[in-house]
């Protein structure tokens, strides 16, 4: 079940909320249903990684475990912060500029999503526990 809360304001916080689950695409719709055509697969992407992470590492895939996104947009800029409620963890903060790089200093299977994560956003910033994180992209 997907819930979602609808704006009041003109720069309002939106909620959405979903059970752990790895079917995403029709929460990738809701979420990018506003964003400017030329950014949308690559927020797509971002959005994706950010998700698959909170569903499979945060709430170990657990149906009985929720993911909830607050989401905002202005004119120029778009924000969305995810949280779940795993455990959390501590990222990496080196993130090179080459993925090979990157690679070198994480394992493939688990620094390549946060790698794209600081390519394709202007901000992002985990809380002290690790289980929200807040992503933010702006367009001129």
């Amino acid at each position: 079940m997907i819930a979602i809360s609808l704006p009041t304001v003109k720069r309002c916080w939106r909620t959405m909320s979903f059970t752990s689950t790895l079917y995403l695409c029709p929460i990738l719709e809701l979420l990018i249903a506003d964003i400017p055509d030329e950014i949308k697969p690559e927020i797509n992407l971002g959005l994706q990684e950010a998700l698959v992470n909170a569903a499979k590492h945060g709430n170990s895939l657990n149906p009985d475990k929720t993911i909830i996104i607050h989401y905002s947009a202005t004119a120029n800029e778009y924000s969305w912060v995810i949280s779940d409620q795993g455990a959390g963890f501590s990222p990496c903060c080196n993130y090179s500029d080459t993925p090979d790089q990157q690679l070198a200093v994480e394992n493939a299977e688990n620094g390549r999503g946060l790698w794209i994560l600081h390519q394709i956003f202007d901000q992002v910033h985990w809380n002290a526990q690790g289980n929200q994180l807040k992503l933010c992209k702006t367009v001129k």
